[in-house]
């Protein structure tokens, strides 16, 4: 029996500047169809609390306050073999053309990297000394157990970089 899952196409605009990259949607974002879709995970918090915006569950306005922050979203792997959701039982992984996206969208000015596996799975396929700047971030993941406010201050990266 396989355990084959794979990401979710990327939401990306035109204008898009900064591209978050997470590793591979866990059980939970898989189940709902929504990039970040487990309650615990921090990534659409810290995105309101960045730019001031109300929380809400509804999936296609946190769509947009991403869209008028030109804020991309993507991930690094495109399938892979994987028990649950956690980065450490992926296998057989195949990477995302992210070089191809990169090339079809030129405004992208910064890579914006949810946790360690999709920044070492970036630094695979674009090498260390990349033309666009990337930064690694803390994981939103409820696994990954820093506090919110440590991983809000470290997310500013990407506030500070928005136009």
């Amino acid at each position: 029996m396989s355990n084959r899952i794979s990401s979710f196409l990327p939401v990306i605009h035109e204008d898009s500047e900064i591209l978050i990259l997470g590793s591979i949607p866990g059980v939970k974002s898989l189940e709902k169809q929504e990039y970040y879709g487990h309650p615990q995970n921090k990534f659409w918090p810290i995105i309101f609390e960045l730019f001031n915006e109300d929380f809400t569950s509804d999936y296609q306005r946190k769509l947009q306050i991403l869209k008028s922050n030109k804020i991309a979203l993507w991930d690094v792997i495109d399938s892979c073999e994987r028990k649950g959701s956690l980065d450490s039982a992926i296998k057989n992984e195949n990477a995302n053309d992210i070089l191809q996206l990169l090339e079809e969208y030129p405004n992208i000015k910064m890579i914006a990297c949810n946790g360690q596996k999709s920044y070492k799975n970036l630094i695979k396929i674009v090498g260390k000394n990349f033309a666009i700047p990337i930064v690694a971030l803390p994981s939103t993941s409820p696994l990954h157990t820093i506090s919110f406010d440590k991983k809000l201050q470290d997310w500013r990266h990407i506030k500070n970089r928005a136009s």
